[in-house]
């Protein structure tokens, strides 16, 4: 067996919901909801970069708020499989299970670069 790897890349699908977004848009109109989704998108991914930041020098005092930010505004843009995937993290960080907490984080980077790629990113493939 030696020289034979095998090189595993889990595609994740994401589910989506639609609605929150919709929302936004009957109650604010094209323009306004633009802005606002636009901006909550720079936060989940600011808020992403903060925790990838936690992660990288292992500080973990501040990634259970930082995990549940991401999960509430996650949940109020509809990305329900990363918000999902924040409850799991979290899980994971308050039993203290190293191994868990590595995999669960890896899961959550692919879920949010799915949940957030554009569509012209993910043409041809489902989510």
């Amino acid at each position: 067996m030696s020289g034979n790897v095998t090189v595993l890349r889990p595609v994740e699908r994401v589910r989506l919901d639609a609605a929150p977004i919709a929302a936004i848009y009957r109650n604010l109109g094209p323009n306004g909801a633009e802005q606002v989704v636009s901006r909550a998108l720079g936060e989940v991914a600011l808020t992403l970069a903060t925790l990838a930041e936690l992660v990288r020098h292992h500080d973990f005092s501040d990634m259970d708020r930082q995990l549940r930010r991401l999960q509430r505004m996650s949940e109020h843009l509809g990305m329900m499989s990363l918000g999902a995937t924040c409850t799991d993290l979290r899980s994971c960080a308050s039993a203290g299970d190293p191994t868990a907490f590595a995999a669960v984080w890896t899961r959550l980077l692919r879920v949010a670069e799915r949940s957030l790629a554009t569509d012209k990113d993910m043409r041809g493939q489902t989510l």
